[in-house]
């Protein structure tokens, strides 16, 4: 079941790396498909037939005939290992291909394991961008989870400073950045849990003046926006630039959470046409929210980025989720477009621009 390292030995059969991704970050042997021992006979029949002849390694050769048994016991008859591994191989001097420009892989080894990212998704994140509108309480998880799965470059609008009350929720930040520009606090702490990505600070409130400048430079937006006319803006300028918005909001004990893409799904508006007004939006200091409440949300909405940038799962696209801390239930909700939608029913004529700060007040 064991053949020698020479540069034929390759000959006619499909190579199969089964070292953990840390491992193959380092370089591979030239033509080898990376597939982890731990998930090898889940995968085997995507890339090969029973019948296909097939040369398994690993670093030392170990693993490797392990692999083999594996493969020869589900009929895959023609698997052999390579002595010795990676280390008599590149001892032997034969060909290996070590990546000129590898990005540092050991951070996403857990995601390279999964089957749905693996490396080629893992490099999708990296080369993606994400633009956290609201540096506050859903903006600090979402920014954080985003940061740490390797988003490659994150942008953080706002324009407040942090303050003492905002701390008990926007776990970005610290009692020693107390005073500091959320953004500025914002991407100190996201730089230290991964200096590998590009972090981007927006420190002005965002406006028509500057929504679609904004949304034109990002793949995604996450809405952590903490007032109405915010929101309202975002669902416009998006349906002109046809940017995803991963949409959060919290109150009290409750939150929710949903993808607004353009066209593909309900904008905004379709559930809530128009701004409400003053005296039927409380903000959180009135109101109060638990603390926890907005890293709940903020979690969601950094998985639904993910979701979307892969393309796994089901996005919630025309879905409102709903989630009730106080019950610890999750409900959802099917949205529909509305076709007499006054911002998106017509695809050639998105709504124009226009500040809604006259209309209502912040929420939190």
């Amino acid at each position: 079941m064991e053949v020698q390292p020479t540069l034929s030995v390759t000959d006619g059969r499909r190579v199969i790396d089964v070292r953990n991704p840390d491992e193959t970050s380092e370089g591979m042997i030239p033509g080898a498909v990376a597939m982890p021992l731990d998930v090898l006979m889940d995968r085997i029949a995507d890339i090969a037939d029973p019948v296909d002849p097939l040369l398994v390694y690993c670093q030392v050769g170990l693993r490797s005939l392990k692999a083999v048994e594996l493969l020869r016991s589900a009929g895959y008859a023609s698997s052999v290992s390579l002595a010795g591994g990676v280390e008599a191989w590149r001892r032997h001097g034969l060909p290996w291909d070590t990546p000129s420009e590898q990005p540092e892989m050991a951070r996403y080894q857990r995601h390279l394991r999964l089957h749905e990212v693996g490396k080629s998704g893992q490099l999708k994140l990296l080369e993606s961008s994400v633009l956290v509108l609201g540096a506050g309480g859903l903006g600090s998880p979402a920014a954080l989870y985003l940061a740490a799965a390797g988003i490659g470059r994150i942008g953080l609008v706002d324009a407040d400073r942090v303050d003492l009350s905002n701390l008990q929720r926007q776990v970005m930040h610290t009692t020693a950045m107390i005073g500091e520009p959320k953004v500025v606090s914002g991407a100190r702490t996201l730089a230290g849990l991964n200096p590998e990505i590009t972090l981007e600070t927006h420190e002005y409130r965002f406006s028509a003046d500057n929504a679609i400048g904004l949304l034109n430079d990002y793949d995604i937006v996450i809405d952590g926006a903490d007032n109405f006319p915010t929101r309202y803006l975002l669902n416009d300028a998006s349906l002109i630039t046809r940017t995803p918005v991963v949409h959060g909001s919290v109150f009290r004990f409750e939150g929710q959470a949903s993808v607004f893409k353009p066209y593909e799904g309900p904008c905004y508006r379709c559930l809530f046409p128009t701004p409400p007004p003053p005296e039927a939006a409380p903000n959180c200091a009135e109101a109060g929210v638990l603390g926890v409440l907005p890293g709940m949300v903020g979690t969601m909405q950094a998985t639904e980025a993910l979701k979307l940038i892969l393309g796994i799962g089901e996005p919630l696209i025309g879905t409102l989720l709903y989630y009730d801390s106080l019950d610890q239930t999750v409900e959802r909700f099917k949205l529909r477009r509305n076709p007499d939608c006054i911002a998106c029913s017509d695809e050639q004529n998105p709504p124009p621009l226009v500040e809604y700060d006259h209309l209502c007040r912040p929420m939190a």
